[in-house]
């Protein structure tokens, strides 16, 4: 294929195909910068399909590894890893206009519809200032997060650049929702210090929450004063963080429950609250992990799955179905139940597209999850419980485990990094992939009822 005929080919593609086709070269760069001798410690020979299994896992900020990343990557790998990461969580698109905006390059149309593609938003107002405000953002509570623990790190690490260097890392892992961890150990060492799990619970939330819900935060707090007219959040915030807010403390309540006898029987009041918060907190999309979960009972490793299934928040660093979709379904289940059609919420009235996109990627994504635990419980000797929590960790990009990553066959593996890679994208970003841009007729075929239920 010549330059020209390649262009072409490529001017052909619709935003969403070229969004896939970016981050499908971004797997590739990835995996090629973690193949170099110099992001792989001495003596290490990592096989290909483990090399490219972390560069997904780091560009979908999921967290699932088949190595150790301590044992296994050098400082140099260790900082790569970081700017995967920070790609991934940030998005292809945004991070790409930011450089634009540096070289000086218009933003033209082409461009702002890639970038809602990217970002999983609905109109071209505002898209480049939204960008410029994601990445103001997400860097300012990096830099608060990596200052602050890398400060409070000092007590436990010998120099101060291993301690400044752990909060440089974990910081961005925590925010970007990477789950990814230099300690060798996830945050288990600190599983007694308070104060860490509470600022990488912040980070997880920062990231998982959803860049507009932080950036409407933002102008809230600058507008008190400024205006005349008093601030109004939207409908999208509003769901978006009743939702959230309620995962987690429904969240933290029913893991605390459900091991009460088991797990936590002999701990103290504290360390079941602070055990039960984060782990929630953790399944929202952070990965990182203060204990072994798999010291928590079958009911609590089903219901975690849940939670990860439903993941984070729309353009957020998280994945899964995400938290809007998860509301919009199960209100939509009480209102049909009510006799009801059309869906309202805070003096609202939903979209019915937006109900339908909702309906469609919970099915499809229980589709998505449902097939790959059938194929992975074939080819593997692992229980049911444990294929099903690896599956719906990869799919919301979480990134916990049961210990069962590393055993993984090369088709599972292939399997968990597709799940991954939707996961982060989004289902619906995939499956218009696949619409036709052909305008559709103007006629219509007459209708018929047929039997449902």
């Amino acid at each position: 294929m010549s330059g020209y005929s390649l262009f072409r080919w490529v001017n052909r593609l619709s935003p969403v195909q070229l969004i896939f086709l970016f981050y499908f070269i971004a797997v590739i760069a990835a995996t090629v910068l973690l193949a170099l001798p110099a992001a792989q410690q001495d003596g290490v020979n990592l096989p290909f399909i483990d090399v490219l299994f972390t560069a997904v896992s780091a560009l979908s900020v999921t967290g699932l590894s088949t190595v150790t990343i301590a044992e296994t990557f050098s400082t140099t790998g260790i900082v790569m890893m970081a700017v995967i990461l920070q790609l991934g969580g940030v998005g292809v698109m945004a991070v790409g206009t930011f450089i634009w905006m540096i070289i000086g390059k218009k933003i033209g149309l082409r461009e702002r519809r890639l970038i809602m593609a990217d970002q999983n938003q609905t109109s071209f107002a505002g898209i480049v200032r939204l960008v410029k405000e994601i990445l103001v953002v997400i860097l300012i509570i990096e830099l608060i997060g990596f200052l602050i623990l890398g400060t409070y790190f000092l007590q436990y690490f010998p120099t101060v650049k291993e301690a400044y260097f752990q909060g440089f890392f974990g910081a961005i892992s925590a925010t970007t929702n990477g789950g990814f961890d230099i300690t060798g150990q996830s945050l288990v060492i600190f599983q007694d210090d308070y104060f860490v799990q509470f600022i990488n619970m912040l980070l997880i939330i920062f990231g998982a929450i959803g860049y507009p819900v932080l950036i409407e935060i933002k102008a809230f707090l600058f507008s008190k004063g400024n205006s005349e007219q008093p601030f109004r959040f939207t409908l999208f915030t509003k769901v978006t963080t009743l939702t959230f807010t309620g995962l987690i403390v429904a969240g933290a309540v029913f893991i605390m429950l459900l091991d009460i006898d088991g797990f936590f029987s002999d701990k103290s009041w504290h360390e079941v609250l602070f055990y039960s918060l984060f782990q929630s907190v953790t399944t929202r999309s952070g990965g990182l992990s203060t204990m072994d979960v798999s010291l928590l009972s079958e009911p609590n490793h089903l219901f975690m799955s849940l939670l990860m299934f439903i993941g984070a928040s729309p353009s957020s660093a998280g994945g899964g179905i995400r938290t809007t979709t998860f509301a919009l379904v199960v209100i939509f289940i009480f209102t049909y139940a009510r006799g009801k059609r059309s869906i309202r919420l805070f003096n609202r009235e939903v979209y019915e597209e937006d109900l339908l996109k909702a309906v469609t990627v919970t099915l499809m994504a229980f589709i998505f999850v449902f097939t790959a635990t059938v194929i992975i419980l074939i080819v593997e000797p692992f229980e049911l419980s444990y294929i099903l929590f690896e599956v719906t960790s990869a799919f919301g990009t979480v990134g916990l485990s049961l210990g069962i990553t590393e055993n993984l066959s090369t088709l599972s593996k292939t399997i968990i990094m597709f799940l991954m890679f939707i996961g982060r994208v989004g289902i619906i970003t995939f499956l218009f992939i696949f619409q036709d841009n052909k305008r559709s007729g103007k006629y219509h075929y007459p209708k018929e009822k047929m039997i449902i239920g």
